[in-house]
């Protein structure tokens, strides 16, 4: 019985697709990447045996579903995890009451999260917030939680050379990847989100691993899995 228990594990995939993932300088749109490791974990947690359950998101709306060991129920996964990607090739506004972000999610989360589950949230974590510390703490004193960020290479560094455009709701955004001051501006800004980051993974003991949108998105999913390809 024991057994049966565990094999049948409730497996939580939070999957970010907000406006900041509609965005790429190599590889695929990171809500892409997102929707594309939430697949690969779904389909995985299934064959092993798990019930897989998901919260599916953007800035104008959550999707919830409840874990079921059904292949049913990935399939629906996958509807939700494609009718919530962006369409089309500008930039999604953001809503002016954006109350579908990642501390909405993590909140319902709770509420629908089993003790003992195994948690996934992929996002890129722009937008966290002191809240979002509390959030995941709360959720990993009880079940096992990663968190999968997908990053793309210029939220690492930016090239030493070129003029380059970044895509914004008014219009294209040109800077000058040469310049010292812009150079320095910008490495500031990415340590202290990666400073701000790490302390909150710390703080709330969670898992991390990070995927970057040139990646093959089976890359980042080893670090998570156990024996024969199993979700650990």
């Amino acid at each position: 019985k024991l057994y049966e228990e565990e094999r049948e594990r409730p497996v939580l995939l939070i999957v970010d697709l907000g406006p900041t993932l509609f965005f790429a300088s190599a590889g695929a749109y990171k809500q892409v990447r997102s929707a594309q490791v939430a697949a690969l974990l779904a389909w995985l947690a299934l064959w092993a045996g798990d019930q897989v359950g998901g919260l599916v998101f953007n800035d104008r709306g959550l999707a919830v579903l409840r874990p079921a060991r059904r292949r049913k129920s990935v399939l629906r996964l996958l509807d939700h995890l494609a009718n919530h990607q962006h369409q089309g090739k500008t930039p999604p506004t953001p809503a002016t009451n954006a109350s579908h972000g990642l501390d909405t999610a993590l909140a319902e989360a709770r509420r629908v999260t089993h003790t003992g589950s195994r948690v996934f949230i992929i996002s890129d974590f722009m937008n966290i917030t002191e809240q979002t510390t509390t959030l995941l703490g709360a959720m990993s004193r009880h079940n096992s939680v990663s968190a999968i960020r997908i990053q793309d290479p210029l939220e690492k560094a930016l090239p030493s050379s070129g003029r380059f455009a970044v895509a914004g709701p008014d219009g294209p955004i040109w800077f000058d990847a040469s310049n010292p001051r812009f150079q320095q501006a910008w490495q500031d800004k990415i340590d202290a989100h990666e400073q701000r980051l790490a302390d909150c993974f710390r703080a709330s003991g969670v898992f991390s691993a990070t995927l970057s949108t040139g990646e093959d998105p089976a890359t980042a999913l080893r670090l998570l899995l156990g024996p024969g390809g199993r979700i650990g």
